[in-house]
């Protein structure tokens, strides 16, 4: 940090003069990327970057056109951060950009507590006006999403990974089958949801996070911050946890956004949790081949059994009533009490217990938010000792994706409703959705 320290200041006081750099923290959070904020001569800034080269491969722009389009955007009326300067190769700090700190809140749990009655108005005017953004001033590196070719894609990759996810096949399958015609390509913010966005007592204040913006179907963000994963518990109201799809669609209307399609919706829908389910064991190869050795991308690697109940949830409409009424198939039978030398999951309970006790009580900042991801970890790998549970089915994923079998067959619903139920309970018990597919599908 005092390498970091020392750059920032050499930049701050190029930028905004002299001063003496304080608060300098890492916050938690970002997927993929550091911020860090801090403060300089009175005013308050988030560094935002990426520490090496290799956090940025693969990417179809860089950090200054991520710049440029949030500075578009911000001129454009739309509630974006103000860039103050993009990092040179000279400032020796890796790329990115630093932006003045906007003071409001963005966990969702706080946001969706008591959510100011405007939020979800303004949540559907922001994306309207995002939408509006005159091609003119996209920098004309931002990219054109060709939905066929980007579906084409996730499928390459779920082969890649070894194919043999059914509720994922299951998905590629539908996906192709209801491929929207292309549509005249807006500015798709790419990530609008619970956890990119700032609010104050007043409603929306800032659209954070535009790393993958690109041209495409508006209804792509439509979709997004609509799936389960970014409701946060708040399963009664289907947009953003905070409201309805007619209220979220009359505000987005009614603030110059197109017609909302509701069949080109609910392909976004599956098609964004499909990625989703991509992205995350997309994060456990990145691990797995040490581009990105953190216990954050192993863990979220494991998440991929959140969005396969949740795609079994938004497409078991298509088996028949006596299949979605059929009894759901027994779980495996737990694991025997052990009773010699101590087993690998009590060994991992030691570790796990130690983390609890003695580091996380003296852990402080992100430091500390590590020491709960390697908690939770290693609770994944407890669950799983105990259960025994796999999600790999090749044979059927092959046969769902080539239109062999579908959710019409005897029995094949309940069975991929309780694989389902069984994974997630070993990946992710807390997700509310768990609950929710279990009282569902009496599970």
């Amino acid at each position: 940090m005092a390498d970091l320290g020392a750059a920032l200041s050499v930049l701050m006081t190029r930028v905004a003069g002299p001063g003496e750099l304080s608060g300098l923290a890492r916050l938690s959070g970002g997927a993929n990327m550091e911020s860090w904020a801090f403060d300089w001569a009175g005013g308050a800034y988030v560094l935002r970057r990426a520490p090496s080269a290799d956090y940025m491969a693969g990417r179809p722009y860089g950090h200054a056109d991520e710049a440029a389009l949030v500075m578009a955007a911000h001129a454009g009326g739309v509630k974006a951060p103000e860039v103050v300067v993009v990092l040179a190769d000279g400032d020796g700090m890796g790329t990115g950009y630093v932006m003045r700190r906007i003071v409001a809140e963005v966990n969702p749990a706080a946001i969706l507590a008591d959510p100011p009655p405007a939020l979800l108005a303004d949540l559907g005017r922001e994306l309207a006006r995002i939408h509006a953004l005159p091609r003119e001033t996209i920098p004309a590196a931002i990219p054109l999403m060709d939905t066929a070719a980007a579906l084409a894609e996730l499928k390459a990759r779920f082969l890649s990974y070894g194919g043999d996810r059914p509720a994922i096949a299951l998905a590629i399958r539908w996906c192709e089958d209801h491929l929207p015609a292309p549509a005249d390509p807006v500015l798709v913010h790419g990530d609008y949801r619970m956890g990119n966005v700032m609010v104050d007592a007043d409603g929306l204040a800032a659209v954070l996070d535009w790393e993958l913006a690109h041209l495409g179907d508006a209804h792509e963000d439509l979709a997004f911050g609509c799936m389960t994963v970014w409701r946060f518990g708040r399963l009664d109201r289907p947009a953003f946890g905070v409201g309805s799809f007619d209220d979220y669609f009359a505000a987005y209307e009614g603030a110059g956004g197109r017609a909302v399609d509701r069949a080109r919706f609910r392909f976004w829908l599956v098609y964004r949790t499909l990625w989703w389910a991509l992205g995350c064991l997309q994060m456990g190869q990145a691990w797995r081949n040490g581009s990105d050795p953190t216990v954050e991308r192993v863990v979220v690697g494991r998440r991929t059994a959140e969005q396969e109940l949740d795609l079994i949830g938004l497409l078991e409409d298509q088996a028949p009533a006596a299949e979605k009424a059929r009894a759901l198939p027994p779980s495996p039978p737990p694991m025997p009490a052990p009773v010699g030398e101590p087993t690998n999951r009590e060994m991992v309970q030691a570790v796990r217990d130690w983390l609890n006790e003695t580091i996380k009580p003296g852990a402080e900042g992100h430091g500390k938010f590590e020491v709960a991801v390697a908690m939770n970890a290693l609770g994944v790998v407890m669950r799983d000792l105990d259960a025994g549970v796999r999600a790999e089915d090749k044979a059927l994923s092959d046969a769902l994706m080539a239109g062999a079998k579908t959710l019409a067959e005897p029995g094949l619903l309940a069975r991929l409703r309780r694989a389902a139920l069984d994974k997630c309970a070993v990946d992710s018990p807390k997700y509310a959705a768990l609950a929710a597919a279990r009282a569902a599908w009496n599970g």
